[in-house]
């Protein structure tokens, strides 16, 4: 898997991931479950790798490759 996202990117999406997550201590019943999609752009953020932008083609990295 190749990096095709840029570190700004990164941060902002690792950012989102754990604000939508912390959402699993204020949210009850089922609606909680939605905190978990929360794990998306975490773990992109992390990796660095969306597979969305692959399939597209997309990178927001500034590289021309």
């Amino acid at each position: 898997m190749k990096v095709n996202e840029g570190s700004l990117e990164r941060v902002i999406r690792f950012i989102v991931g754990v604000v939508v997550l912390s959402l699993w201590f204020v949210l009850s019943g089922n609606a909680k479950y939605f905190a978990l999609l929360g794990l998306i752009p975490l773990l992109t953020g992390l990796m660095g790798f969306c597979p969305l932008y692959a399939l597209f083609g997309f990178s927001t990295t500034g590289k021309n490759n």
